[in-house]
């Protein structure tokens, strides 16, 4: 298998990301990526200056590149949380987002990213959602979103957004259906044991 052929997914870390909008989708990706190499995706995180992040319940998650030295992605995993809000009144941000938009076939949020999606005005007049705390302020940010609040996450051909935290895991194996095939993914799910019951 050639590494050329290998084709790349990047997950952003920044300080106050939310832990499981990054590390559920981590967990799907990577076992997808290492139980099933013949697939050739590989899956990264990465952060700002490739240093470890403080997540926002104070969890430390180390990084794999810097946005300088990572591969050229073609798949860009934007997760939420709190750190999330400063960047949307980031113009440097927001440029480098742009500049992802136009390099990167596929951009993914998960919960509270697509309100820097939006910012950036990857969104306008496309469909959308984000955790349910959040739905008023991405139709804030832009009026023309189609807001979706009851869905888990919303594939609109090269950006898939998803809703809040857990949601991440869901759209995770959305991407390894779309990407591989569905019963790559089911062996996923079963991997990784995923089935929810809630007990409440």
């Amino acid at each position: 298998m050639s590494n050329q052929s290998v084709r790349q997914i990047g997950i952003l870390l920044f300080p106050d990301v939310e832990e499981l909008d990054a590390v559920g989708p981590w967990e799907v990706l990577s076992y997808w990526t290492r139980v099933f190499p013949e697939d050739e995706w590989a899956v990264f995180c990465f952060s700002a200056e490739g240093k470890p992040v403080t997540c926002s319940k104070g969890l430390t998650i180390g990084s794999h590149y810097s946005m300088d030295d990572m591969p050229a992605l073609d798949v860009l995993l934007y997760p939420g949380g709190r750190g999330t809000r400063p960047r949307l009144n980031d113009s440097q941000h927001l440029e480098w987002v742009r500049r992802q938009r136009r390099s990167v076939p596929l951009m993914t949020s998960v919960c509270t990213g697509s309100l820097v999606f939006a910012a950036a005005g990857l969104l306008t007049g496309r469909p959308a959602t984000t955790h349910w705390g959040s739905l008023e302020r991405l139709r804030e940010l832009d009026s023309t979103i189609d807001v979706r609040p009851d869905e888990r996450f919303v594939d609109d051909g090269d950006t898939v957004t998803s809703a809040g935290v857990s949601a991440g895991i869901d759209m995770a194996l959305h991407l390894v259906a779309r990407l591989s095939s569905p019963e790559r993914a089911r062996q996923v799910r079963r991997g990784i044991q995923y089935d929810p019951q809630p007990p409440v």
